[in-house]
């Protein structure tokens, strides 16, 4: 059998994983790295501006994951007219009169984020990949424990078998790598379904993302580039609900939209094919164990009401190859207690105060119990006037300090 020693094995070529690839590959210690995912394709998104052209899947990202891709080269590839800063966020609840807006004329910056299409981020992190990163598009059969070498064996499925002195699980919410490291969850249904599409409104979104708090879930309209009318929806509600209004054809989901957004973008006119996904808030007790580390959604999965799934991903990530970095320099074992648990000291605060804000959010206003309802609007009204209160809100929202 063909045996290959690498320091970093990252399993998982997404957003999180590539990252990490990228981030360790330009740090000045020479690292031998590996990226394992059989879906890796070397193929650029197309530039179809239909509504089935853009990605499904889009993230809103925050100043300080621009920040992080700016450092790895990769949003200076993203081509310009993917990008949709968003300037203001409007949000309502639909069981009275409360709400909020956030302006970033009130930070005296130029936006408060970005909406980009997940693959349009991909690419533009797989053109920083440098030759160093040997990629394998192939099915991780197994890993072993690790040996007294410090190394721990990698199985692939083309009979192939690598040398890693640590393995990082990106593989997403369902990870092989969490399941053979046998490190334990804490996780719990939401009780809710996304339903993802692209959609036409009667009017403009004006740069801003739109969200509707409603008992059954939080809808979200997000504003997509090149046409002020198109948005990215998510749309989270109870699986009754999802069952009812996908089964309906597209005017009677355009219909049912226009109504759960209470018509503040007029008419939804035209809709792309959907994709449905459960939710499950998921955390890891332990991020790592000898050998072994987790980021991102194989980590820790969120609630997107708030969309800050994706950029805890990339903090992790950034973080990560931060202390593999600064052992590398010490030469230290990176796949030690000594590393591993101060990367989890230093993020593991961070995603559980995120997830608990997403959970109280989604507490408050999934309850219909009426003195909740009228405490939570006038609490509401209250943060919407408090400008220093909101500012300081919103700085923490978009990783500023």
């Amino acid at each position: 059998m063909h045996k290959q020693a690498f320091d970093v094995v990252i399993i998982g070529a997404g957003l999180v994983g590539q990252a990490i690839a990228v981030a360790l590959a330009q740090g000045e210690e020479a690292l031998k790295l590996a990226l394992i995912d059989p879906s890796f394709s070397p193929q650029a998104p197309t530039d179809d501006r239909s509504l089935n052209g853009y990605d499904q899947r889009v993230s809103a990202l925050t100043a300080k994951t621009q920040a992080f891709l700016t450092r790895l080269g990769a949003w200076q590839r993203i081509p310009a007219d993917r990008l949709s800063a968003y300037t203001g966020m409007h949000v309502w609840d639909a069981e009275g009169t409360g709400s909020v807006t956030f302006a970033a004329a009130d930070l005296q910056v130029p936006a408060l984020g970005h909406i980009v299409e997940n693959n349009q981020t991909l690419w533009a992190l797989q053109q920083c990949l440098p030759p160093q990163v040997q990629v394998f598009s192939e099915k991780v059969r197994y890993f072993d424990n690790r040996q007294s070498d410090g190394y721990t064996p990698v199985a692939l499925e083309n009979g192939e078998l690598l040398q890693a002195k640590l393995i990082v699980g990106a593989d997403g919410a369902l990870s092989r790598v969490r399941q053979w490291a046998g490190l334990p969850t804490t996780e719990w249904d939401y009780g809710h379904h996304a339903i993802v599409a692209t959609v036409r409104c009667e009017q403009p979104l004006q740069a801003t993302a739109w969200q509707r708090f409603r008992p059954q879930g939080p809808l979200a309209f997000l504003p997509l580039p090149h046409d002020p009318q198109l948005a990215s929806i998510v749309w989270s509600t109870s699986p009754e609900e999802a069952d009812a209004v996908l089964a309906l054809d597209e005017a009677g989901f355009n219909r049912a939209l226009s109504d759960a957004l209470e018509g503040r973008l007029g008419d939804v006119l035209e809709s792309s094919a959907k994709a449905r996904i459960p939710l499950r808030q998921r955390h890891a007790r332990n991020y790592w164990c000898e050998g072994v580390v987790l980021a991102g959604d194989a980590a820790h999965t969120i609630h997107p009401l708030a969309g800050q799934g994706v950029n805890l991903g990339f903090k992790d990530a950034e973080t990560l190859a931060e202390e593999i970095l600064r052992a590398q320099a010490k030469r230290l074992d990176i796949g030690s207690e000594l590393v591993l648990a101060r990367y989890q000291r230093r993020r593991q605060a961070d995603n559980l105060a995120t997830m608990a804000a997403m959970e109280g959010f989604k507490q408050l206003f999934g309850s219909d119990q009426p003195l909740l309802r009228l405490l939570r609007n006038e609490g509401m009204r209250l943060f919407d006037r408090l400008l220093p209160v909101k500012q300081h809100v919103m700085m923490k929202a978009m990783g500023l300090d």
